[in-house]
């Protein structure tokens, strides 16, 4: 029996797939309800053709659990961005509105095309890399949100307020100097004294996020650390992003995932390259503050090439940007370092 290719647009309580031959044609759907008995019910339905292989959209997003199921049953998947199943829904002819069979069927076209999608694996120490820098991410948030709603709450008690950036304990202090008086203003005190119980809370939550995050970045045995500027944070949040680096074929590659890597814009004989906005921002960012940590230590050898591109007349702006994609190929190559050194042995 030929090969078939069945495209999944998953969604949090059900999930569309259609099965496509080689002429793209749609030769079968189905729609199973979001449950434990998800998989089972796929594997079944899709009994008929041997030769299968599983395209589910956002694979790494919403679609994680499923594909993640699928190869657990020993299927194979493969991860297709959002993207790619709107440019093939967006360039069909015929019936292309915009629904789940569709939207499932453009998934399985984009998978047919060689080099648009990246097989799924079975999760690994990458995954739980990537729980904890997000968690870490979004804690680091809020304390930003606590501490600007207490410097409100704090001007309506006190004359001006707080003028600098403040902590729980500095907080804390200034309340035990108020004595309120009124309805209005004991109220306003005991929110302050609440927003302040929630700083340290945040905090408390902050560090202990921030123990488990290096301890699972010491477990995953990377040498990613060894960069200069590159802690723990940064190494979690670059690895959990990434997962498998094998998915990239060369340091470029990687640096247009990242961002670092300049958008040519020429026209004619005027060749021109711009900032690219382009890639995941997280990574981007991690890059940037190991980037900036050592532009700011006049010891590192990345202060080295900053202060060597800046001689070479690059400017304030552009002389970072170049640091950046030297920073990230660094990080490639160590990536594919750890990749090699962890592969299991060839028997």
């Amino acid at each position: 029996m030929a090969p078939v290719m069945i495209g999944i647009d998953p969604h949090k309580g059900s999930h569309t797939a259609v099965a496509i031959g080689a002429d793209e044609e749609p030769l079968r759907q189905v729609r199973v309800r979001a449950s434990a008995a998800q998989a089972p019910k796929l594997v079944a339905w899709a009994a008929d053709w041997p030769e299968r292989t599983w395209a589910v959209e956002s694979a790494s997003g919403l679609g994680y659990l499923l594909a993640q199921q699928l190869v657990a049953a020993g299927e194979r998947v493969l991860d297709i961005q959002p993207k790619l199943g709107a440019r093939v829904r967006l360039l069909a002819t015929g019936a292309s509105g915009k629904n789940d069979p569709n939207d499932a069927r453009s998934v399985a076209i984009a998978a047919l095309r060689p080099k648009t999608a990246a097989e799924v694996a079975v999760a690994g120490h990458a995954a739980v890399l990537k729980v904890w820098s997000k968690r870490h991410r979004d804690l680091g948030r809020a304390p930003n949100q606590l501490a600007c709603r207490l410097h409100a709450v704090l001007c309506d008690l006190v004359p001006g307020g707080f003028g600098k950036e403040i902590t729980a304990g500095q907080a804390f202090g200034l309340l035990e100097r108020i004595r309120p008086s009124g309805a209005v203003a004991q109220a306003r005190y005991g929110l302050a004294a609440e927003f302040i119980e929630d700083l340290r809370r945040l905090d408390a939550q902050l560090r202990d996020t921030r123990n488990k995050l290096t301890a699972a970045v010491k477990a995953s045995g990377t040498s990613l650390t060894g960069i200069f500027g590159a802690g723990p944070v940064i190494a979690a949040t670059v690895i959990g992003a990434t997962g498998q680096v094998s998915r990239f074929a060369s340091r470029g590659r990687f640096a247009a995932y990242n961002g670092t890597a300049p958008i040519e814009v020429s026209s004619g004989n005027r060749r021109i390259y711009r900032l690219s906005r382009r890639g995941n921002r997280r990574v981007n960012h991690a890059i940037h503050m190991a980037a900036v940590t050592q532009i700011r230590n006049k010891h590192s050898e990345g202060r080295a090439y900053f202060d060597h591109k800046l001689a070479e007349g690059k400017t304030r702006k552009e002389a970072p940007r170049s640091l950046k994609r030297h920073v990230s190929n660094a990080v490639y190559a160590r990536l594919q370092d750890d990749a090699r050194r962890t592969r299991p042995a060839a028997i």
